[in-house]
């Protein structure tokens, strides 16, 4: 059965940095594009970035691009979210995905298959 298992989150100051990290099992199961998601409270779950198949490209919802950064290690079956400059919108369930592995680029919810539980992220003023 394929899971997904990610770790970090919690509490941090506007301005400081958290990382995310989520691990896809089986080791011997390939993923197609990963990707995370966020939902703040009273709002629907929204896009944040991707990372295609081979780990080439990635893209950003516009409200994180330059202040998050997502990376894969595929030997790990891992996938990254470097979060810097944390504002207090920030603050959300951060949910990681897959798509299988015919999926080479994802940026919505419609194309990723397997989810984690999620892990909140809380951003203080």
């Amino acid at each position: 059965q394929v899971q997904l298992v990610e770790s970090g989150g919690g509490l941090v100051q506007a301005g400081g940095s958290l990382s995310l990290s989520c691990t896809l099992s089986p080791r011997t199961f390939s993923s197609g594009a990963m990707g995370w998601f966020r939902q703040a409270p009273g709002k629907e779950q929204e896009f944040v970035g991707s990372i295609s198949r081979n780990g080439g490209s990635t893209y950003y919802a516009d409200s994180v691009k330059g202040r998050f950064t997502i990376s894969r290690d595929s030997a790990k079956n891992t996938v990254y979210l470097q979060m810097n400059s944390l504002k207090p919108e920030d603050t959300a369930v951060y949910t990681c995905a897959a798509a299988t592995y015919a999926v080479v680029i994802c940026r919505s919810l419609d194309c990723m298959d397997y989810w984690a539980k999620g892990t909140l992220v809380t951003v203080s003023s």
